[in-house]
């Protein structure tokens, strides 16, 4: 037991004391023994990477990027028919209704209240609804109903 603390703690067997020769040679036990590998562990880290080299282009390469694109052109194309034009045409439709107002029109707001156009300014219109009178913008307008609508 002697032998194994002077190897461990490096005493004057580990220093090369002369009188002591015989320890010398004495490899030292680990402290933990049953953590120490008993093979080779692979490296912590990944292993190094290579880059691949990009594989030549096919001959027909543009042919190529054009059926990649074909998807996403497709996409935008019924997009624009399905989404955008449709929203386009009604915005045009409102602005020539909001500027077709005439005084006397009948006309319900975006909150649902119906009246009788009494005045119309540049940017607001004075409808006349029950037994008042309101100031609404000209954009709140969504409908002009047909005359003879509202009694």
């Amino acid at each position: 037991h002697a032998l194994e603390s002077r190897a461990l703690f490096g005493t004057a067997a580990t220093r090369g004391n002369p009188g002591e020769a015989s320890l010398a040679n004495v490899p030292p036990r680990p402290q933990f023994p049953h953590l120490t590998p008993t093979h080779k562990d692979p490296p912590v880290f990944i292993s190094t990477a290579y880059a691949q080299a990009a594989p030549a282009p096919a001959a027909g390469g543009t042919e190529s990027t054009l059926i990649t694109l074909a998807p996403l052109v497709l996409m935008f194309v019924v997009l624009y028919f399905i989404m955008i034009r449709p929203q386009m045409k009604r915005q045009k439709e409102h602005k020539a209704m909001i500027e077709a107002l005439a005084k006397g029109d009948e006309v319900v707001t975006a909150g649902g209240v119906l009246g009788k156009v009494s005045k119309l300014g540049e940017s607001y219109v004075s409808i006349e609804a029950g037994n008042g009178e309101l100031m609404v913008q000209r954009t709140a307008i969504v409908q002009v109903l047909p005359k003879g609508t509202i009694k």
